[in-house]
């Protein structure tokens, strides 16, 4: 908000410094951004130093994006409740607690415990920030403040591998946690002066049953989907607890259109704006994250790379990501979100075709151009299509919008990684020969154990198109329309 003097001003109507405000949210968020993938690599050390399997150890994520999952649709409510500066605070304290909890972790318990911790800090405060930023600057701003934004949600999940990958070689995964703690603890200074009250609060009740409903409907989801990659499509326990959370969200959609004072307002969906940004950010996410997962492992794998180096080829892409974030917010203020997402869906299609015909061969500077290509891309579309959909709901609901918006994104996360997973597995396993040419013709066996890999990788990656190909055709249905003025009551219809 804005006084007469052009001076920012919080609910109260006092001024305060919104440059430090932004600088302590970006650095905050970015710090718990960054650990949903900051033990991508830290996997095998973990194992060898609590003497645990991969199912077990792959908790410290699955857990981690279940509990972060759960908490997102809760933090429309919490804006809502609480005022903004103690919601930043309480949000980074909660996630500084279990980052030292993990850094201290004598067994994995206290690792895990650790990691869920940071997970409900990292629920609130994401939606947070982007919540903060819609609301801090007018519609005509609004992309250049969400490029900020970009740089934290798009930059520190891609940083995370390669960071991961040089800190394990170097020092100790302790470490991973250890670099953080003083920053969060600078940050959570820092907010008691400078973070203010920007959002209005208007005192909701707390409607017990939709938190239960909200937390047993996107936990069952997200955890079938993560599950799919161990158990495989069939798995009852996959099956039940994908349905149980399909089933648990359409009565949680039910209710949240009955009651007065809905616990997440789902009527933003009225708007068609914000729908198909929504979609078509959920797209581009499925996109994005499943090649980052696939392409270390044919690195690893086909190349045999290390964790660090497979992780580096992937620095080049989130550099661009996030250099091109702000420059994207910026051209969206003068041009609008469809012109943009075209021309992003477009390269990002171009550029995952050729990951199609990767052999054992292909050089790996190819790769980390085609892969910066994607992301720059992926940088176009992001944040201008995000920040499109927020400006055609009034202000009122914008905590609603990036509430329901990072809950899509994450369920459509899951979705993609698994498809491509097991699109990869279930490939790579069909053509796999048999036991018996292991021991007639070893190097035949070897052979054609290799072309059967690629067969899986290049699957995975003919998913990745089609979710690039799906996004292009999605850019044709965003409008020009102006920010939404009227607004979306819980009798009335959506913002025009």
């Amino acid at each position: 908000m804005l006084n007469k003097a052009n001076q920012a001003v919080d609910v109260n109507g006092k001024p305060y410094n919104r440059t430090m405000l932004i600088v302590l949210l970006l650095v905050g968020v970015f710090c718990t951004v960054l650990n949903q993938t900051i033990l991508t690599t830290a996997f095998p050390a973990l194992m060898k130093a609590f003497d645990i399997s991969t199912s077990t150890v792959q908790w410290l994520t699955t857990g981690f994006l279940m509990v972060n999952g759960i908490m997102i649709p809760i933090s429309a409510f919490l804006s809502s409740k609480f005022p903004t500066k103690w919601l930043y605070i309480i949000a980074m304290a909660i996630f500084e607690v279990g980052t030292v909890l993990a850094w201290t972790a004598p067994n994995f318990g206290v690792l895990l415990a650790g990691r869920l911790v940071q997970a409900v800090g990292v629920g609130i405060s994401m939606p947070l920030l982007q919540t903060i930023m819609l609301t801090i600057f007018p519609a005509e701003k609004r992309g250049s403040a969400m490029g900020m934004a970009g740089i934290v949600i798009g930059l520190a999940p891609a940083l995370g591998p390669t960071l991961s990958g040089w800190v394990i070689d170097n020092f100790t995964w302790r470490d991973l946690f250890g670099m953080i703690v003083p920053i969060m603890a600078v940050v959570i200074i820092g907010s008691f002066f400078f973070m203010k009250n920007v959002i209005e609060t208007s005192n909701p009740k707390l409607d017990i049953l939709s938190i239960i409903l909200s937390t047993v409907g996107f936990g069952g989801l997200l955890y079938g989907f993560s599950s799919v990659g161990d158990k495989g499509w069939t798995d009852p326990v996959v099956i039940s607890t994908i349905l149980i959370g399909v089933v648990v969200i359409i009565l949680f959609v039910w209710r949240q259109l009955r009651v007065e004072h809905p616990f997440l307002e789902v009527r933003v969906f009225k708007s068609f704006e914000f729908t198909i940004s929504a979609v078509l950010s959920s797209i581009v996410m499925m996109a994005m994250v499943g090649v980052e997962m696939v392409v270390p492992l044919y690195l690893q794998i086909i190349h045999g790379m290390s964790a660090f180096h497979s992780g580096l080829t992937l620095l080049a892409g989130a550099l661009m990501m996030g250099v091109m974030s702000p420059v994207t917010g910026t051209l969206f203020d003068k041009y609008g979100a469809r012109r943009l997402a075209m021309c992003g869906m477009f390269l990002l299609t171009v550029a995952t075709l050729p990951f199609v015909f990767l052999s054992r061969n292909t050089p790996t500077i190819y790769i980390v151009f085609l892969y910066a290509v994607r992301m720059f891309g992926i940088s176009m579309v992001m944040m201008p299509v995000t920040t499109s959909g927020m400006n055609a709901l009034p202000i009122s609901m914008i905590s609603h919008g990036t509430a329901a918006n990072n809950t899509i994104r994450q369920v459509a996360t899951s979705v993609g990684t698994a498809l491509l997973v097991s699109v990869l597995t279930n490939v790579t396993k069909n053509n796999m020969p048999g036991k018996s040419l292991l021991h007639a013709t070893p190097f035949e066996y070897k052979v054609k154990a290799l072309n059967a890999t690629m067969d899986g990788y290049q699957s995975a990656f003919w998913i990745a198109v089609g979710f690039s190909v799906l996004g292009f055709i999605c850019t044709f249905l965003l409008t020009h329309k102006k920010p939404a003025t009227q607004d979306i009551t819980t009798n009335e219809g959506g913002a025009e």
